[in-house]
Order: C-alpha cells, then structure tokens, then sequence
C-alpha cells in the first residue's frame, strides 16, 4: 500500500482558488500578487494566505460559491486519481485552499480521493469574514502527511507527495519520493523529479511500482 498526497491549487488543478474569489470582488491583482510572493517563498504562506482572506471580506457567499464551481481539474489529473483509487493507493490532497472549491472540482469530474486536508472561509451573515480557519493556515504539510501515513499504515518513506510551492516544501522534504509540478524555483532542488503534467507524474509512479502498466 501506498500514500500519495497531491497540493491543489498549481498542481491538480492549474485554478487558483484565491484569484477566482478576488474577481468576484475586483482584487484578483492583489491576489495573484500576494500568491506569487509565496510560492516563490518571498513571503510566509501564512501571512500571505491571512492577507489574501483579507481581501475577501464582505465578499456574498453566494458569489463566493459561484467562484468554487469554476475551480477545475487539469488535464489529466481525474484519470490519473481513478488509476490511484482503482489500484488501492491511498490518495489525498493537502492544500492551503479551500474545501469547498476542491469538493466542487472532484464533484464535477465524478472523483474523490481519500483525504483531504484544506482550511475554510468562514461566512457570517451571508458574507465572508475575511478571516481564514483550518489545519493549513501555517503550512504544515509535513505533519498532515506524517499523520496520514500513521493512520493509514504507510511509512513516511513509502509516501509521495506531488506539489509546485513553497508552502509545498515541508511534505515534498518528509516524504519518500518528492515530485515537482513544474516547480517554484525555491522548490525545484528539493525534488526528486520535476514534471510538468499529469502525464509526467504517471510516468514517474509507473517507474515507482506505484502504478502498474496496463
């Protein structure tokens, strides 16, 4: 048995959850900006995440919603978490994005993983707060993978993780095999392979033994 964690946003889906919420208030600018700054590890991913929520305050939950259902899958990737679940490797998705976006773009192509890790926008009164809640607001993906490697019975070092940023760092660091998607540059020398689509990373399991060729 295998774990294999993906990042979301840059990775599974080529959305950026924060940006599609920034155009429904015009600051999609400011937020592209700010996430920039952080996959490039220029700034904290927490104050960055915490500065980008900001922006979103006030925001209609029901526009906020409307953004969720434009994140989308890359090519690609739907297929390659079918073969995943079909050949009984745990799959999960660790992302300092928002469940609901990951939710409706899983929902929309007829796929689900395992797990997944996200934080969340609180609303009140109909409208985001602009405050931002859950387990990744730090970047703590290491631990998140250690925990699911525990849980699930899986060795840190029988796990992989996929992912593009820099708040991606700590699980691409813990696991066993650490695959860069079309990485940052601050992450590329921290990976194991570097790929630039789905089909890479399928190449990559396939040689693993993670996947079997049909």
């Amino acid at each position: 048995m295998t774990l294999v964690a993906f990042d979301f946003d840059g990775t599974l889906s080529d959305s950026e959850m924060t940006v599609l919420l920034g155009e429904r208030c015009g600051v999609a600018a400011d937020m592209a900006e700010i996430t920039e700054r952080a996959m490039n590890d220029e700034i904290g991913y927490a104050e960055s995440l915490r500065s980008r929520a900001a922006l979103l305050e006030g925001l209609p939950e029901a526009d906020a919603e409307d953004a969720y259902a434009d994140v989308e899958l890359r090519e690609g990737a739907a297929d390659l978490l079918r073969d995943l679940n079909a050949a009984g490797v745990t799959t999960a998705i660790l992302t300092g994005g928002f469940e609901r976006g990951v939710a409706a773009a899983l929902d929309r192509e007829g796929v689900a993983v395992d797990r997944i890790v996200s934080n969340r926008l609180p609303v009140v009164d109909g409208e985001l707060t602009g405050e931002v809640e859950g387990p990744l607001i730090e970047g703590t993906k290491d631990t998140a993978l250690e925990d699911l490697a525990a849980e699930t019975g899986v060795p840190v070092e029988g796990t992989v993780a996929v992912g593009d940023g820099a708040n991606d760092l700590p699980m691409l660091r813990v696991a066993g095999l650490a695959i860069g998607f079309d990485p940052k540059p601050a992450v590329s020398p921290h990976c194991d392979v570097v790929v630039d689509s789905m089909a890479g990373v399928r190449d990559r399991l396939l040689a693993e033994g993670v996947l079997e060729r049909a």
